[in-house]
């Protein structure tokens, strides 16, 4: 049993995602026909905070949604995971992810940010938070002031103030994004896909995992799960080394089930992998 059960803030988007899964994309021009459509609420910062949920913490939620007919059911995968909803109403569509899977897993995102750009930094969260990069970067900073442990998943990549990055305890890249945020300080969780992560510190690696091999369904949240799952077993007071494996192996269990918060593990079942 992890030693406590932490508490998390997660500042981030909410999103309805529209999905359509097909054998493989078309080509620039072309139309594919014989696929399937989904609808599941989305967003990364909502996926974020119901995998921290369903890893074991108590998550509250900031986000803005629309007032629309798209926002009860962007927010309906929050509310069943028994996230603490701390919500602004904005006069702009409700965050909407335009999805495409093909029969490998993989996927070609569109996003039309609506009220997630709307966000405004006029709210107040304390002890550790979680954020994105689908809001405005005023709020993300705002966050990283407030926080007292402050993780950055650097994605989408979008530039940042330097102070901001500076704040973060934990920043959570990709290849490209990390490029994109040049050199950076303190300890970085590299996702590397099907090869895993590795954590830097300081720019050194010091400590590297490989997820289960699983038969890949759908990545659309293979990386919330990975950040999520990162955070809530760093703030359990695991080691390094196991926190990572934790996260490789949650993001497998997600890609290996479709949709995006559906795919979601929970704690045991990350355990039961992580065990074996």
């Amino acid at each position: 049993m992890p030693p406590n059960r932490p508490q998390l803030t997660v500042v981030g988007s909410a999103n309805l995602d529209l999905v359509v899964r097909c054998e493989r994309f078309p080509l620039p021009g072309e139309t594919v026909t014989d696929a399937a459509f989904e609808r599941h609420p989305g967003g990364k910062g909502a996926n974020q905070a119901v995998a921290a949920s369903r890893l074991g913490a108590e998550v509250r939620f900031v986000g803005c949604v629309g007032r629309d007919n798209f926002a009860e059911e962007a927010l309906s995968g929050l509310r069943e995971a028994g996230v603490d909803l701390d919500l602004q109403a904005a006069d702009a569509p409700t965050g909407v992810a335009l999805i495409t899977v093909d029969s490998q897993g993989e996927t070609e995102i569109v996003v039309a940010p609506g009220a997630n750009g709307e966000l405004t930094p006029e709210f107040d969260v304390s002890g550790p938070v979680l954020c994105q990069l689908e809001i405005p970067v005023a709020a993300v900073a705002a966050a990283a002031e407030q926080a007292t442990f402050f993780c950055l998943n650097a994605a989408p990549s979008r530039p940042l103030p330097r102070p901001t990055l500076e704040r973060a305890d934990v920043i959570v890249v990709n290849r490209h994004e990390l490029e994109a945020l040049g050199e950076t300080r303190g300890l970085v969780a590299l996702t590397l896909g099907a090869e895993g992560a590795v954590l830097l510190e300081n720019g050194e690696e010091i400590a590297r995992a490989r997820p289960p091999t699983v038969e890949a369904v759908d990545g659309t949240a293979a990386g919330d799960a990975f950040a999520a799952c990162l955070v809530v077993s760093l703030l359990e007071g695991r080691p390094r080394e196991e926190a990572l494996a934790r996260a490789c192996t949650a993001g497998a269990l997600a890609a290996s089930r479709p949709g995006a918060q559906p795919s979601l593990p929970s704690a045991a079942e990350v355990d039961s992998v992580v065990g074996t």
